[in-house]
């Protein structure tokens, strides 16, 4: 990976340093260098990107195939590099599913060299022009989709993320400084090596994606305070590291803090249907973001609903914090307590779900918009009029009907992989794939107008 701008000698990017040697050197000397080897990667990032911004397509799927196939050959040398994270992590005592976020089987390898091969696959965005139009003046008004330029992302535990972020760096023309975990920075660094030797391979530049060399949390001070370097961040973690990086950056953020997503069943509703999918977005994995927290049931629906949904929960060992009606409703279940009223804006990612039985769509829009987390929200129902006021008046990034929120997802989504997901309103909003790595230009066409 480059820490310097690429020369001019061979193919572009080819003047890379030895990365384990950087990473000794940094981690070393201590935060004094900090400053330093940010500017320095800074410089090739940005550097990368004017390059990047003009790449062929066909150049940077040739990299993208190159890096899968990498993965594919990768073996023994990448799980000894994979060891030395788990090792620590299990001597410390973390607990098996952390162990097994760090853990780069050849099954998780298989997904994310796939994941390549798809985004290869994919029409380019960029250079896209759209929606051009001519003006009673003579002159033509478009827009053109470009990259981003420079992104900078910082997240925990899991290794693939790198790859993730790797690739979709490389499709959409942008360049990226990644920043993961301590817990996992041995198989980050040697995930990293095989992106910059395809890279390389495709006469892309290495510096397009780095990965920053040291564990000191100083570099992630700098990288988001940079923005001579860096035209946006992209944090992907717990509330706790997102909420930090939201308060501190000197750049725009794309982000979401938590996520508190909701399903109403509605007054006119399938039952059976409304069972399958609550179970679902609930219980098919706890530990998601776009996993269902909280369950809004009409009363009209709540004395035939409730005790279905209840005995699936109960016997599945989920949590139920009810509102006094549900709670009557529910009746001596395992697993039935009073909510809180802080349990209406939890995030769980756990086997508890908050229940409230509401007596209108408008009761249960309303709440969904002052304790929602502007995540995923779904309704359950067969009035189509009900449908579609709640697809337009709840202010989430996406509201489904009739469907599990566990859908909320970038490849669920239809945009290969995903960088994250956005809460906000600006640019990106929802599951971050492709597009949302760029932006759009205005472009005017002419033939010698002027302005009158």
């Amino acid at each position: 990976m480059a820490a310097a701008p690429p020369s001019g000698r061979g193919p572009i990017g080819d003047n890379r340093p030895d990365m384990t040697r950087q990473a000794h050197t940094t981690t070393a000397a201590g935060g004094a260098d900090i400053p330093a080897l940010m500017a320095r990667m800074g410089q090739a990032a940005r550097a990368a990107a004017t390059v990047m911004a003009a790449a062929p397509t066909l150049a940077k799927n040739r990299a993208l195939l190159a890096l899968a196939r990498r993965l594919r050959e990768a073996g023994p040398p990448l799980q000894a590099a994979n060891e030395k994270d788990l090792q620590p992590a299990r001597s410390a005592g973390l607990a098996a599913p952390l162990v097994d976020r760090l853990r780069l089987t050849s099954a998780v390898v298989a997904t994310v060299a796939e994941g390549c091969e798809q985004l290869a696959a994919m029409p380019d965005p960029i250079g896209e022009i759209s929606g051009v139009k001519r003006r009673p003046s003579g002159i033509s008004v478009g827009r053109m989709r470009v990259p981003l330029g420079v992104f900078g992302m910082i997240y925990e535990s899991r290794p693939n993320v790198t790859i993730e972020a790797a690739s979709l760096a490389i499709k959409s023309g942008n360049a990226a400084i990644l920043r993961g975990g301590s817990e996992a920075l041995h198989s980050n660094l040697a995930l990293a090596e095989l992106v910059a030797q395809a890279l390389a391979e495709a006469g892309l530049p290495a510096a397009a994606v780095q990965l920053v060399p040291t564990t000191d949390r100083a570099a992630v001070g700098r990288l988001i305070a940079m923005p001579e370097y860096v035209d946006v961040i992209i944090p992907r973690g717990g509330k706790g590291l997102i909420a930090r990086i939201s308060a501190e950056a000197r750049v725009p953020v794309i982000k979401h803090l938590d996520g508190n997503c909701h399903v109403y069943v509605d007054e006119q509703v399938d039952l059976d249907l409304a069972v399958n999918v609550t179970d679902n977005a609930k219980t098919q994995k706890y530990s998601p973001c776009n996993a269902a927290e909280s369950l809004l049931v009409h009363a009209a629906q709540a004395a035939a609903f409730l005790p279905r949904i209840g005995d699936v929960f109960a016997a599945k060992g989920v949590e139920m914090r009810c509102c006094a009606r549900a709670a009557a409703l529910l009746g001596p279940r395992p697993g039935v307590v009073r909510a809180s009223e802080e349990d209406w804006a939890a995030e769980y990612l756990a086997p508890i779900i908050s229940i409230k039985v509401v007596d209108s769509l408008d009761e249960a829009m309303a709440h969904i918009n002052r304790y929602g987390s502007h995540h995923t929200d779904a309704i359950l129902t067969t009035n189509h009029p009900n449908a579609m006021r709640f697809l337009r008046e709840v202010d989430s990034a996406s509201v489904m009907v009739n469907a599990s929120t566990r859908f909320a997802d970038g490849f669920e989504y239809g945009l290969g992989a995903e960088i994250g997901i956005s809460t906000d309103k600006f640019h990106a909003r929802g599951p971050v794939g492709l597009e949302g790595l760029t932006s759009l230009k205005w472009l005017v066409l002419g033939q010698g107008e002027v302005r009158a």
